[in-house]
């Protein structure tokens, strides 16, 4: 089994949606930085947050395990190699990419 290379691609913020139902004083997640890198296969990695595993864990099992990314619906990515996820928070979603690590 190989692993699965994770990249937080971005940090988003609904600031409409922040505005009607967000607790005061809400940013942008601060538990990820665009640019991190992290590795797994079933477990999930040190330091990553608990919900974003939730979102992100099947995809990343499947390619750690040879599956190509585009499984679900052959016409998701350019590579099928290449998953493009985010965790389920819809005031500040992380947006990560998800790719077998050579």
């Amino acid at each position: 089994m190989k692993q699965c290379k994770i990249t937080v691609l971005k940090t988003t913020f609904d600031e409409e949606l922040a505005k009607e139902y967000g607790a005061e004083g809400i940013t942008a997640c601060t538990a990820f930085t665009p640019g991190q890198v992290f590795y797994a296969d079933y477990k999930k990695p040190d330091g990553f947050c608990d919900e974003a595993w939730k979102a992100i864990y099947q995809y990343a099992f499947a390619i750690a395990h040879g599956v190509e990314a585009s499984f679900y619906s052959g016409d998701w990515t350019k590579d099928p190699n290449v998953a493009i996820c985010s965790c389920n928070d819809g005031l500040r979603p992380v947006i990560f990419k998800l790719e077998r690590a050579e």
